[in-house]
C-alpha cells in the first residue's frame, strides 16, 4: 500500500500547505499589527502568496528593536560579527533551494538563471563578511600633526538605518544592501520590495535560524512609500538608504531627512530600479556602501615630551 492510499486501498487525494510569510521584527515573526495582506504574484500575474501589509506602527516597532539591538551588535568585535555573517551563508547555501524557487518565481527568471543570481548573493554576503575586521583600515588611520599628540581616526557606525531595498533584485540587491549595513555594526530596518517581497520574508527565517541578534535586522514587507515616509521622519532612525524609492519619493524623504539630519544615501546608476532584475548588481561592489554608514571618531592623545631620539616612553 502507497502513503497516498487511504487504508480501504481507495486512492487519497493530498491537500498541500501552503507557507504564512510572517514579518520579521525583533528575532520574531509577527503578524501585521493592521491584519491585512496582499497578494503577491509571479511575473505572469500568477497568485504566489499572500504577504503582511505592514503598517506605521510596525515601522515604529521596527525602530524600536533595531535601536535595542544596536548597543550589543556594535559593541560585538568585527571579528565576531565576521563569523556571525558567514552563519548567515552558510544557512542561505543550506536553503539554496528554496530560495531559487522563490527568486524564479519573483523576478521571472529560469531555473538556472535563477540559480546563478542565489549563487551570487550567497557569495556576496561572504564578501562582505570578510570585511567586518578590515575596513576600519582603510577608512582609519593616524594623522599626522604639528605638535607631540597622538591623533587618530577611527570608524563608528551611525545607529539604526532605514533601507528601502531594491524593487527588482528580490535577493542579489537585497543581500547587496542589507549585509553591509550590518557588517559595519549598525542595525537596520528594511523595507522589502512591494511586488517581489517572498526572498526577504524567507531570509529572515535565515536570520532568525543563524546568529544575528534578534532586532539587529527587521523586514517589514507592503507599500514603500507608505513605510518610507515615517521612518525618514523618524527621530530614532539614524540614515536611510534610498535605494528602493522612485526619483519623486526619494525627493520627498531627503526632505523628511533632514529634519534630525540623517545620513541619506543615494543608490549609482547601475544600481536604479529601473533596469531588469538583476542588473547592475552583478558587479564588484566596492566599499562605497560599508563607508556610507559610518561616522568618524577622532582621538588626540599627548604623546608626552619628544626629543631627537623620539618618544621619551
Amino acid at each position: 500500500m502507497s502513503d497516498r492510499e487511504s487504508i480501504n486501498g481507495s486512492a487519497e487525494r493530498r491537500l498541500g500547505v501552503f507557507k504564512t510569510y510572517k514579518l520579521y521584527v525583533g528575532g520574531k515573526f509577527p503578524r501585521s499589527e493592521s491584519g491585512r495582506v496582499y497578494e503577491v504574484t509571479d511575473s505572469k500575474g500568477q497568485w504566489l502568496a499572500n504577504a503582511p501589509q505592514s503598517s506605521r506602527k510596525d515601522a515604529r516597532d521596527a525602530v524600536v528593536a533595531a535601536r535595542k539591538a544596536f548597543g550589543g551588535w556594535s559593541g560585538a568585535t568585527a571579528y565576531n560579527r565576521g563569523q556571525v555573517l558567514y552563519r548567515v551563508a552558510e544557512m542561505l547555501e543550506g536553503r539554496k533551494e528554496q530560495f531559487v524557487r522563490e527568486v524564479a518565481a519573483s523576478e521571472g527568471l529560469s531555473k538556472s538563471k535563477a540559480a546563478a543570481v542565489v549563487d551570487a548573493a550567497i557569495d556576496r554576503w561572504v564578501w562582505y563578511a570578510g570585511w567586518t575586521d578590515k575596513i576600519g583600515q582603510i577608512s582609519g588611520g593616524a594623522n599626522p600633526v604639528a605638535g607631540p599628540f597622538f591623533n587618530l581616526s577611527t570608524p563608528e557606525p551611525t545607529g539604526v538605518v532605514a533601507v528601502l531595498a531594491p524593487q527588482k533584485s528580490s535577493l542579489l540587491g537585497l543581500v547587496s544592501v542589507i549585509a553591509p549595513v550590518i557588517a559595519t555594526g549598525n542595525t537596520a530596518v528594511v523595507v522589502a520590495s512591494a511586488d517581489a517581497p517572498l526572498p526577504a520574508l524567507s531570509l529572515g527565517e535565515v536570520l532568525a535560524t543563524s546568529d544575528v541578534p534578534g532586532g539587529v535586522v527587521n523586514i517589514l514587507s507592503g507599500a514603500t512609500a507608505e513605510l518610507a515616509a515615517p521612518l525618514a521622519a523618524h527621530q530614532d532612525v539614524n540614515a536611510i538608504d534610498l535605494t528602493g524609492a522612485g526619483a519623486e519619493l526619494a525627493k520627498e524623504l531627503e526632505i523628511a531627512a533632514a529634519e534630525n539630519l540623517k545620513r541619506v544615501l543615494r543608490p549609482l546608476p547601475a544600481e536604479a530600479d529601473g533596469s531588469d532584475a538583476s542588473a547592475g548588481w552583478t558587479a564588484s561592489p566596492g566599499t562605497h556602501r560599508l563607508t556610507a554608514f559610518l561616522e568618524t571618531k577622532t582621538v588626540w592623545h599627548p604623546t608626552g615630551a619628544l626629543g631627537a631620539a623620539g618618544s621619551s616612553y
